[in-house]
């Protein structure tokens, strides 16, 4: 009788990966950094264990939104308040803080309990191609498509 493989969180070792995102669909560079974060890129992955890497991701400003994205789609938060609902466009977002954009996308995708804040913790987001993880020894992760 053969037995299922579970990682334990103390075998697991990290790596790190920089994701370049400029002229990518944002949805390709949030899906592949959610993957990467989750650690589904590993033959030892366990789903209740966080088996992911750490990721790097590089020109934030440059990510692309297809089709009419960048006007018609909406970032709305609520104080809790009465009459607290306050949005902005992705248009202005991209422009005032481009680290939000795919901060935003990769922490939807990730699982909603106190392992996915694990997993999101593990997420470096930059606006121009410099970062300060130089002595992480980072490599270079390809987005498909």
């Amino acid at each position: 009788m053969t037995t299922t493989f579970m990682a334990k969180p103390h075998e697991v070792e990290r790596k790190w990966y920089i994701i370049d995102a400029a002229n990518k669909p944002l949805g390709r560079v949030s899906t592949e950094v959610a993957s990467i974060l989750r650690g589904k890129h590993k033959p030892i992955f366990t789903p209740h264990i966080d088996t992911g890497d750490f990721v790097i991701v590089i020109n934030a400003e440059k990510v692309v939104l297809t089709g009419n994205k960048l006007q018609q789609k909406q970032w709305r938060r609520h104080s809790g308040y009465p009459g607290g609902l306050k949005s902005t466009d992705y248009q202005t977002l991209l422009a005032k803080r481009p680290e939000k954009v795919i901060e935003l996308a990769v922490k939807g995708m990730l699982p909603k309990n106190s392992l996915g804040r694990a997993m999101y913790r593990k997420l470096k987001v930059y606006r121009g191609d410099s970062h300060p993880h130089q002595a992480q020894k980072p490599e270079l992760w390809e987005v498909r498509g």
